[in-house]
């Protein structure tokens, strides 16, 4: 009988972490009540952020990204005392590149629309990812910034593969990966959050950086303010009168955008010397890390 409860006993033992592993769908709910709860995050209809972008060594860039359901965005973003735009209007990418010499708004290529499209889901792909078509596998614990995470893989409806890390302590978002096609070429980024703040009752990150994967130079966003539910009209984000270029629409997002700005959601100028009259716009797909502010 005692060596039946030794061994029993035993055996438990070495169960015991497969018992408790954690499921997805546990995972997420963490993710959920940490962020600020679904409620909360559902009844976010538009959102503003303000704050800069770090462009180079002592070179900021103030910016301004609104977003609103069901996936519309806009960007802008000022340098040189020339402001540039980037926008989304559910179907349509646009955008006004002065330090590019286009000053007038150009209708964005098939690939720019593809793209938007597949940011354009407002609360992001790990809410209601089951009736969006997406599949979420639990790919392992890794480090991220010196911090455990539990990292997902996330397989959109689209086919396009994302992975997602949550902090094992506070199971907010830190770090998002990707691939997608710029101008033809696939290229794979990352991005981390940080300092993360309660606002309005939901937990957002205030800091950013994004950049290719694996590379040390990353872009830098810092937020100096975050504000949901601002009254926005549709037309700060339809498509300008008389804008050139581009391609026939994609098909229209289905999918709401997302409340907060993670992977995917902010595209930067990124500024040359200023000897050259060209930037470079770039964009960015989320994901990051953060502790409770």
């Amino acid at each position: 009988m005692l060596r039946k409860t030794i061994m029993l006993l035993a055996l438990g033992l070495l169960l015991a972490p497969f018992a408790h592993a954690q499921t997805v769908d546990e995972l997420l709910a963490k993710f959920y009540d940490a962020s600020g709860g679904l409620a909360k995050m559902k009844a976010v209809n538009t959102v503003r952020v303000t704050g800069t972008i770090t462009l180079g060594p002592g070179m900021e860039s103030p910016f301004t990204l609104e977003r609103k359901r069901p996936g519309m965005r806009r960007m802008e973003f000022t340098f040189q005392g020339m402001t540039g735009i980037q926008a989304f209007d559910g179907t349509r990418t646009w955008s006004v590149m002065p330090f590019m010499g286009k000053k007038d708004p150009e209708v964005g290529s098939e690939e720019d629309n593809k793209n938007a499209l597949d940011d354009a889901d407002f609360d992001g792909a790990l809410v209601d990812y089951k009736s969006k078509g997406h599949t979420i596998e639990l790919a392992g614990k890794v480090p991220v910034e010196g911090a455990d995470a539990y990292k997902l893989k996330v397989t959109k409806k689209s086919g396009t593969i994302e992975y997602y890390y949550l902090d094992a302590e506070t199971y907010l978002l830190v770090k998002n990966e990707g691939k997608r096609k710029v101008n033809g070429t696939e290229m794979e980024g990352e991005t981390t959050f940080s300092d993360y703040k309660e606002v309005d009752g939901l937990m957002q990150p205030f800091s950013m950086e994004s950049g290719a994967k694996d590379m040390p130079q990353k872009r830098k966003l810092t937020f100096t303010k975050i504000e949901t539910n601002v009254p926005l009209d549709d037309a700060r984000f339809a498509v300008p009168a008389g804008a050139t270029g581009g391609s026939a629409p994609a098909a229209a997002a289905t999918d709401s955008s997302k409340a907060a700005p993670t992977a995917g959601d902010v595209k930067a100028a990124a500024a040359t010397d200023t000897t050259k009259k060209d930037a470079k716009a770039s964009t960015t797909k989320s994901s990051g890390k953060k502790k409770k502010g």
